[in-house]
């Protein structure tokens, strides 16, 4: 039988807005950094302040429980954590995935940073990776994640254990571009990254499935995973009508 289609929740077009912001703040840098580059157009100041206050403000949000944001970041507080039971112990993802994503992340920026140093790129190209990054941040949420794919495992975003690593990770190659501006983004991202992990050591029953009734399915206000399912059928279905197409002409 065929599967009712569930509406997009409010979390849902939260997430479709900002990525469709970050896409188009992606946008805009890039045509300004070409125009720079071919002196059609000079740099503005202008630019830099409003990613600045752009990110700034998502990421002072954060710091704040909200009804509109997943709850893959709302379990660090306190009000999101409804016990099972007193004799359940929490069972978390063990430490060796999370310092393998940490691992690969490094060296990947790592490689980044080396084509900096050596003028391969530069810093115009550096904050366009950060873009790139807040962009692909949205696409894990919405559509494919390879860190919970590839490396965590775990089964949806609520339950993910790096989660509100994301701002951190995103920012990372600005730690090559000494500025107030950069480094007060990579700042504020490592404060979160920094109370995130404070609060998984403290109450680490707050994050765990086996212990934390909020992050039951049956709970869940965001259905992103009947989205994810009915976008790869989608994709599926009209994959093989653009092959069968292809074939007859």
């Amino acid at each position: 039988m065929k599967q009712p289609h569930k509406k997009l929740s409010k979390i849902s077009y939260m997430h479709i807005t900002r990525l469709i912001l970050r896409s188009a703040l992606f946008i805009i840098v890039l045509v300004f950094y070409i125009l720079d580059r071919t002196e059609v157009l000079a740099y503005s100041l202008v630019l830099p302040v409003a990613v600045w206050i752009f990110f700034i403000l998502e990421m002072v949000l954060r710091f704040f429980p909200s009804k509109l944001e997943s709850m893959g970041s709302q379990k660090q507080f306190r009000r999101n954590y409804k016990p099972r039971g007193e004799n359940v112990k929490p069972t978390n993802q063990s430490w060796k995935r999370t310092a393998l994503v940490t691992a690969v992340w490094l060296l990947l920026n790592g490689v980044i940073g080396a084509l900096y140093f050596t003028g391969v790129i530069d810093r115009g190209i550096l904050i366009l990776i950060a873009i790139f990054y807040s962009v692909c941040d949205l696409i894990c949420i919405l559509f494919f994640c390879p860190f919970q794919t590839w490396f965590m495992k775990n089964r949806c975003c609520a339950s993910c254990r790096i989660y509100n690593w994301d701002f951190a990770m995103m920012f990372t190659p600005l730690v090559f571009i000494p500025s107030v501006y950069t480094y007060s983004l990579l700042g504020c991202a490592l404060i979160l990254l920094l109370r995130w992990e404070i609060t998984y050591k403290a109450h680490p029953e707050w994050f765990s499935t086996d212990t934390n009734v909020c992050l039951d399915c049956s709970n869940c206000q965001e259905k992103l995973c009947s989205h994810k399912t009915q976008l790869q059928g989608f994709l599926k279905k009209n994959h093989k009508r653009f092959f069968k197409g292809s074939r007859k002409s």
